[in-house]
């Protein structure tokens, strides 16, 4: 419980610049929106249709009703993901290297605490942090959507989207976590968390663009919680609901067998 109270504690201000971030970019996304609002939103969507298809992926702005606030709110959400699996990458990554990294490792284990309690200890304030990100996402969204829905029921819509998200960052914190265990040299979790995360965004946004690497959609965490699959119509599909926790067990297993078994550069 100290480790955990602790790591909370070092991470605090950090945790609350992500917070006002998000809540900067989920009102910027709506200020957008209400900034096209002088153009129609039927001409907004044609304007949009007739752009290229690697225009439309990379600006997140196909399949979404554009003259609707969560229509909008969906173009954008690639955004938010993007920003989500970051903050997930670097939190699974550092939170157990850091530690080695900060010459502190030596005095942690020197304590009368199993590493596994420590690492139990690190993924719960990891989860906590990951939480709280959500919940601030969450409401911002809620709120800033809402205002410009005019009474339409949006609630739904964002929930959905923030549980994909939420999905998403349980996967990469736990990659993280796993290279932070893995690897002998520390340092090197937190690039390679991160050259993975951009290499699978890269990735999904190859197959909106390229039809025929649709096979490989299952190689992107990107793909497995899809804006414009979760709002219209497919919602979460089992398959990708079993290969993310499929990974989670994996890496987080991993992380506790590596972790334990690893000499600590102390």
């Amino acid at each position: 419980m100290n480790i955990y109270i602790k790591e909370m504690k070092s991470s605090v201000k950090s945790l609350l610049i992500w917070c006002l971030v998000m809540i900067a970019v989920v009102a910027s996304s709506m200020g957008k929106y209400a900034a096209s609002s002088s153009i129609s939103g039927q001409s907004l969507n044609d304007m949009i249709s007739k752009m290229p298809d690697a225009l439309k992926s990379m600006f997140g702005s196909g399949n979404f009703d554009l003259s609707k606030a969560i229509g909008f709110y969906g173009a954008m959400f690639i955004y938010i993901v993007l920003m989500a699996a970051l903050h997930a990458s670097l939190i699974g990554s550092n939170i157990l290297s850091k530690e080695e990294d900060d010459k502190t490792a030596e005095f942690l284990m020197s304590k009368p605490v199993p590493r596994a309690n420590v690492i139990t200890s690190k993924l719960f304030a990891a989860l906590t942090n990951i939480i709280i990100f959500n919940a601030v996402t969450f409401i911002s969204s809620l709120y800033f959507v809402g205002y410009y829905s005019k009474g339409e029921n949006i609630s739904g819509d964002v929930l959905k989207l923030m549980l994909g998200v939420f999905a998403l960052q349980l996967i990469y914190v736990s990659l993280g976590l796993y290279f932070s265990g893995f690897l002998k040299n520390p340092r090197l979790s937190s690039p390679i968390t991160i050259g993975v995360m951009l290499a699978t965004y890269i990735l999904s946004l190859a197959i909106d663009i390229y039809s025929h690497l649709s096979r490989l959609k299952y190689l992107t965490p990107f793909k497995y919680f899809d804006a414009k699959n979760l709002m219209n119509g497919k919602g979460f599909e089992i398959i990708y609901v079993v290969i993310s926790a499929l990974i989670v067990v994996f890496c987080i297993g991993g992380t506790y067998v590596f972790y334990q078994k690893r000499d600590l550069k102390i």
